[in-house]
């Protein structure tokens, strides 16, 4: 499980690294390109005021002074850091050029005015200084030095130096240390809610593992509303499941050796007489071995029947079954009264089983309730009851329940007229698999109703 929680973990760690690499890496790309392009745009502005510059200069083989007046008079106009030169020198210069040519981020761009001059400009990647400076050789011109020169200075810095240089450098470095600061916190974040996941089917993982140990009674945690919630309650739901079948099985199997020794006894004491008996004898040993053997097949069947209806295994496909036809013939092969109070009943079902039922019910009646037994069948809201009446000793309140419990049998009634008590419990699990359900109440006048409901068949 501790794998499980560390797969989690760095998956998360791993994605947000990528995130964090991936957008550091499309933000450098943006920042080169916004760079390439001011710097065509840059070279672009230049040729275009070279060309200007050019027409408007007196021609090179003038006067240096009166190209260098007429120099700082356009510089002062264009408000840029230029510097006019020819193959003697530097002619004039603007006070910006002079206080960035020398920085030590200054970029010098260099465009050809076709008649041997060439116009300079210089690019520098911070803000320039607080102080004026000297112009260039022809002086100072408009714009070019003093305090009324930098906010033109300014407007050239704008949209050259704010977007390449150190200034991208700087928002590079912003950028890394907000993406590790992002990454350390959602990594933070991570950790709790991953490590609670994965407690979580650790606890899951041990529950299942104490129950299967043995210990049946063990149930998770299954607070909460998420799908680990949802699992664990899954599983206590089973567990409570597998629990009761495994104690019914328990208790199924215990009763049902007990029961076959009573039977497997008589038959070694018959067996074991009957070389030795005298003919009348041996007929009567045979006629008990005969009802032994009887016994143990019934019992046999009975507990096959109730293991199958306890487990929930598929015993045949539901059929209209006409109650009252089913009802008529036991009672005629039991030789009981039949009263219904409906000329017609139909229900869902297996016939067979509630056949089963019903013979259960009639049978226990002749045995335990004397020869007055009543059969009937009556409607009742959502479907029909058959009620089973006998004048017997009837059954105590405190023990109306406990005797569709298998193998539970009245004291007395055993030694009176034997059985082995799965009975009445095949009637309440026939029931109750066909979504009725099954009780005893007391008869007016003395003895026991045996009521079961059936729900009527959905047309």
């Amino acid at each position: 499980m501790k794998s499980l929680y560390l797969r989690i973990y760095l998956t998360l760690v791993a994605l947000l690294l990528a995130f964090a690499f991936g957008s550091a890496w499309l933000f450098q790309r943006h920042i080169e390109q916004e760079r390439g392009n001011v710097e065509i745009a840059a070279s672009e502005r230049l040729n275009a005021i070279a060309e200007l510059l050019r027409l408007a200069l007196p021609p090179a083989t003038a006067a240096r002074r009166e190209q260098a007046a007429a120099f700082m008079e356009w510089s002062g106009r264009l408000r840029m850091p230029l510097a006019l030169e020819d193959e003697r020198g530097r002619i004039a210069a603007t006070g910006a050029f002079h206080r960035r040519v020398d920085d030590p981020g200054a970029v010098i761009i260099r465009a050809s005015l076709g008649d041997g001059r060439t116009l300079d400009m210089v690019r520098t990647v911070r803000p320039p200084v607080a102080s004026g400076g000297p112009g260039g050789p022809g002086g100072p011109g408009p714009g070019a030095g003093g305090r009324g020169a930098r906010p033109d200075e300014g407007l050239w810095n704008a949209p050259w130096t704010a977007r390449a240089g150190a200034p991208g450098s700087t928002q590079l470095s912003t950028l890394a240390v907000v993406l590790l600061l992002l990454f350390i916190g959602v990594a933070a974040g991570a950790y709790p809610v991953v490590r609670r996941l994965t407690r979580r089917l650790e606890a899951l993982k041990g529950g299942v593992e104490q129950f299967g140990a043995g210990q049946l009674h063990h149930r998770v945690d299954d607070s909460g509303r998420d799908e680990v919630a949802a699992l664990a309650a899954s599983f206590n739901q089973a567990a409570a499941r597998i629990e009761t079948l495994l104690r019914s099985h328990q208790t199924l199997l215990a009763n049902a050796s007990h029961e076959l020794r009573s039977p497997l006894a008589r038959l070694k004491m018959a067996f074991a007489m009957l070389d030795d008996a005298a003919p009348a004898q041996r007929q009567r040993l045979a006629q008990e071995i005969d009802v032994n053997i009887a016994e143990l097949d019934a019992l046999v069947e009975e507990v096959l029947l109730a293991s199958r209806l306890e487990a929930g295994s598929a015993l045949g496909d539901s059929q209209p079954v006409d109650l009252l036809a089913l009802a008529a013939e036991e009672a005629a092969r039991t030789e009981v009264a039949f009263e219904p109070e409906t000329d017609a009943a139909r229900v869902d079902g297996q016939e067979r089983l509630l056949r089963r039922a019903l013979r259960n019910l009639l049978e226990n009646a002749r045995r335990y309730g004397g020869p007055d037994v009543q059969l009937g069948l009556r409607p009742v809201a959502g479907g029909y009851e058959i009620v089973v009446a006998d004048r017997g000793p009837g059954v105590p309140a405190e023990l109306r329940e406990r005797i569709f419990e298998p193998f539970y049998r009245l004291p007395g009634h055993a030694e009176m007229a034997g059985g082995v008590g799965l009975g009445l419990s095949l009637v309440k699990q026939i029931a109750e698999r066909h979504g009725g359900s099954a009780r005893c109440l007391a008869r007016d006048g003395g003895g026991s109703r045996f009521v079961i409901f059936l729900p009527a068949t959905k047309h």
